[in-house]
């Protein structure tokens, strides 16, 4: 005998959305890449930080 599991509106309404339009997992894997997996270019980084120009404390003079 298996127990009923509650679904909220959401999940129930996102789960039937997936199901059906498959393809947006993969846009969603795609834009995940796009932003978050990608290699970090550290000298790149260290140079932005140590180029960057100082803003004066109040600049409307």
């Amino acid at each position: 005998m298996k127990v009923n599991e509650y679904v909220s509106e959401f999940d129930a309404f996102f789960g039937k959305l997936l199901d059906e339009h498959p393809e947006m997992v993969e846009d969603q894997r795609r834009g995940w890449n796009i932003w978050w997996d990608h290699t970090v270019d550290l000298e790149a980084e260290r140079l932005a930080r140590t180029d960057a120009v100082p803003t004066p404390a109040y600049y409307y003079h």
